[in-house]
């Protein structure tokens, strides 16, 4: 009988054993079994008598890449989905998977961030206060003035498509633009804005930065799950979805909730700033400066989401990561706030923008202005827009 650490095969000895083949791949024997057992890396013989897996040489070099994909945390399935690839599939989607993981270790030390400010800040409040002061009933916000939004939503189909797969809404408490894409692209969009209605916005400031951050995970963690449940009738769920950047108003606080490729902008002593992040392997690509700014607006390759609110299953095609990114914004009387889908952002450059939504005299024009822009460029997608000024409450 063969033992298991001896090399066999057709009479030239060329399969070796699981032992050798281990040593070989930098994959330990367990680790090979296992991925027998998932259909991950099958031996090329097995023996029908005592069970021992063999394997050809030949077969080193993928299970040295699965051995390094590991090393880099890539999960089972998505390996498998790797090595299945040809070498330039597969390193655009390692590439895609490793944008991702950056993309959510930045979102935690954005988080982590905030926390050592907030702690620091509440330290040192502690400290300054008086004994008596723990009675007094008072917030420390008397006298502040208080803010309202004035807003206005214009979603466009644009002059290409026949279908509007966009979403928009603009309402006292609710700022949020969607772009659908996938067979269930128009239903996903409506309903991950829907979710975000029924949500207690109505408290005038009284929830605290830190149960602000957790509602906005609750909201988030809800707009998925409707996005999950509206495409789930799709004949491929998995590849129907839909980008959301919103942002939710308490009355002193303004909460973003952003995943995808749609932005948000900030319009502020006359400057216009980008608020949000791009989850897209072009802005990866442009993070890790293999692409400039200026080469990314005529890249030809597609727009690839690395993160967005879709169906469960993630398809390689489009590397969907269903935790969005939350943060609080700082608010002042006077700002103007841009939402909006890549249909106008990657369409119109920034300055063209930036003129449109600094001449607007308010929310209703600006909308107008930035969808003809779009259209005047083309309009090869839809558009969705919001724009909306913080105001002095009268």
């Amino acid at each position: 009988m063969e033992r298991e650490g001896r090399a066999v095969g057709a009479a030239s000895g060329e399969l070796v054993t699981i032992g050798e083949f281990a040593r070989l791949s930098r994959l330990s024997a367990k680790a090979l079994r296992r991925y027998d057992e998932l259909g991950l890396l099958r031996p090329a013989l097995v023996d029908p008598v005592n069970g021992y897996r063999y394997y050809d040489p030949v077969q080193v070099e993928g299970a040295r890449l699965v051995a390094w994909l590991r090393r880099i945390g890539m999960p089972l399935n998505r390996i498998g989905r790797v090595v299945a690839l040809d070498a330039g599939a597969a390193a655009v989607e390692i590439r895609a998977y490793w944008a991702r993981v950056e993309a959510e270790t930045a979102a935690r030390r954005d988080l982590a961030m905030y926390l050592v400010d907030h702690l620091s800040a509440e330290g040192r409040t502690m400290s300054r206060m008086p004994d008596n002061a723990e009675n007094t009933g008072s917030s420390g916000s008397a006298g502040a003035v208080a803010l309202a939004i004035r807003c206005a939503a214009l979603t466009d189909i644009g002059v290409v498509r026949t279908a509007n797969q966009d979403a928009a809404f603009a309402g006292p408490r609710l700022l949020a633009v969607a772009d659908g894409f996938g067979e269930g692209g128009a239903e996903a969009s409506a309903a991950a804005i829907e979710a975000l209605k029924p949500s207690a916005w109505g408290r005038d400031g009284a929830l605290s930065a830190a149960d602000l951050l957790n509602a906005l995970e609750d909201t988030a963690d809800s707009a998925a799950r409707a996005v999950r449940d509206a495409v789930a009738p799709c004949a491929a769920p998995d590849g129907s979805g839909t980008t959301l950047t919103a942002m939710l108003w308490t009355g002193s606080r303004l909460g973003l909730v952003h995943i995808g490729d749609s932005r948000a902008y900030l319009l502020r002593g006359g400057e216009l700033f980008r608020i949000t992040h791009d989850h897209s392997l072009v802005q990866s690509m442009i993070d890790d400066g293999s692409l400039s700014p200026e080469e990314a607006s005529s890249h030809p390759g597609p727009a690839l989401l690395l993160k967005a609110l879709a169906g469960e299953a993630r398809p390689a095609s489009v590397a969907v990561a269903c935790r969005a990114d939350v943060r609080l914004q700082e608010v002042l009387a006077g700002d103007r706030y841009l939402l909006c889908s890549d249909g106008l952002s990657a369409v119109v450059d920034a300055a063209d923008l930036r003129a449109a939504v600094v001449a607007a005299d308010d929310p209703q024009e600006a909308v107008r202005r930035l969808a003809g822009l779009a259209r005047e460029a083309g309009g090869p997608d839809n558009v969705a827009c919001v724009v909306a000024d913080v105001v002095v409450e009268e």
